[in-house]
C-alpha cells in the first residue's frame, strides 16, 4: 500500500524513513504540499494519505480523496478537530490517529512556558546578549507552595499534574471523567479551579462544549496575576478576550504553544514577511506573553512514537485488524 504524506517536513521523512524497513508492505511518498481540496486532486495510486494537525480534512477534501481511490486517512497526531468524520464515513474513508505519542513531551513544554514567563527568561536572554545584566523587571514567583489548576487530566494533563506536584504545588483538576490514578489531585468545579489557581494549564480537546471556554467571563473569575498556559488547541481560548485580560493586567504571564490564528503560521518560516494577522501581532507585542510554534510534540522520542504508531495503524488496516486508534 502506498501512503502519500502531506506537509512532510525533513524531520517527518527522517523519523518515518528510520523505521520503514520494518514495514515492507508500505510504500511512503512525501509531499511538501498541505492537504486541501486542490492538492488532494493530485493523489494517484495511493490507498492512504497521511496528514497533520493543520491539514484541511473537511468534507470537500475528503470527497476529492475518495474520488482518487483513497480509503484511509492517517492522522500523525492526536487531535482531529480538523477532520470531518461524518464526511469521511460517508465517503468510505477510515480515519486513524496517534492518540498518545509522548504525553510528557507536551507537558514538559507546558511547564517550560510557565517557568519562562514566570521568570522572564525571554527578556533576560535578550538583555544579556546586549551586555545588560540588570535584574530590574525580572522578578518572578516561587511555584513551590502555590496552586496549579489542570483543566483536562487525560494523559498529557496527568503528566503535567505530576510535574506540578514535583515542583511542590497543590494540584487542582477539572475533568468530566476524573483520572483515578492521580490520587494527589483535588478534583473541583471549574469555578473553584479558576478562583484558586496560580497557574492554569489547558489540556483538553477542542469540542463544541470546550470552544472558547477561556473567555472574559472565566478570565474574570481567575486570580489577579495568574499564569495561563495553553499547549492543547487554540480554540479553547477566545483570543480577543485574552488580549483584553492581558491589557487589564489580569495575567502575570501567558504561554501559548497554540493560538486561534496559527493555521497559516505554524511550521512555516515567515521571518521575511509582514504579519498581516492583527490578533497574532497583538499577542506578540505583549512583554509577558511567550508564543511558540506548536512544538509541544517536537522531541526525538515523540517523533519516533508518532512514526511507529502511524505505520502500525496502516499495517493493521492492511491486515484487516483493529488497532484501537480508529475514529470512525
Amino acid at each position: 500500500m502506498r501512503i502519500t504524506f502531506f506537509d512532510a517536513k525533513s524531520y517527518d521523512t527522517e523519523s518515518f524513513d528510520a523505521i520503514k524497513a520494518n514495514y515492507p508492505d508500505l510504500e511512503l511518498e512525501y509531499w511538501e504540499a498541505e492537504l486541501n481540496p486542490k492538492t488532494a486532486a493530485y493523489v494517484t495510486d495511493s490507498e492512504a494519505v497521511c496528514a497533520f494537525v493543520n491539514a484541511n480534512a473537511g468534507a470537500d477534501t475528503l470527497r476529492v480523496l475518495a474520488s482518487r481511490g483513497v480509503k484511509l486517512l492517517l492522522m500523525r497526531c492526536a487531535g482531529y478537530n480538523n477532520v470531518d468524520l461524518e464526511a469521511a464515513t460517508a465517503n468510505g474513508i477510515k480515519v486513524m490517529r496517534v492518540p498518545g505519542y509522548s504525553p510528557e513531551a507536551v507537558a514538559e513544554l507546558a511547564m517550560t512556558l510557565a517557568s519562562a514567563v514566570n521568570r522572564h527568561i525571554h527578556k533576560a536572554y535578550i538583555r544579556v546578549r546586549e551586555n545588560n545584566f540588570s535584574l530590574q523587571g525580572l522578578t518572578g514567583k516561587n511555584f513551590y507552595g502555590k496552586t496549579a489548576g489542570i483543566i483536562g487530566t487525560g494523559k498529557i494533563g496527568a503528566a503535567m499534574a505530576r510535574i506540578c506536584r514535583g515542583y511542590g504545588m497543590r494540584v487542582l483538576g477539572y475533568d468530566k471523567y476524573p483520572n483515578k490514578s492521580l490520587d494527589f489531585v483535588e478534583y473541583v468545579s471549574l469555578e473553584q479551579l479558576l478562583r484558586e489557581s496560580d497557574l492554569i494549564s489547558l489540556h483538553c480537546p477542542l469540542m463544541k462544549e470546550t470552544y472558547h471556554m477561556i473567555n472574559i467571563f472565566t478570565i474574570n473569575q481567575m486570580k489577579d496575576g495568574v499564569i495561563l498556559v495553553n499547549t492543547s488547541r487554540g480554540g479553547l481560548i477566545d483570543t480577543n478576550d485574552l488580549i483584553q485580560g492581558i491589557r487589564e493586567r489580569k495575567f502575570s504571564g501567558v504561554g501559548l504553544d497554540v493560538y486561534e490564528e496559527e493555521k497559516d503560521n505554524v511550521f512555516e518560516n515567515h521571518e521575511d514577511d509582514i504579519m498581516m494577522h492583527s490578533v497574532t501581532s497583538r499577542l506578540l507585542s505583549f512583554p509577558n506573553v511567550i508564543v511558540t510554534s506548536h512544538q509541544g510534540f517536537f522531541t526525538e522520542e515523540a517523533l519516533a512514537a508518532i512514526a511507529e504508531t502511524t505505520l502500525g495503524n496502516a499495517e493493521a488496516y492492511l491486515k484487516g485488524e483493529k488497532a484501537g486508534t480508529e475514529l470512525n
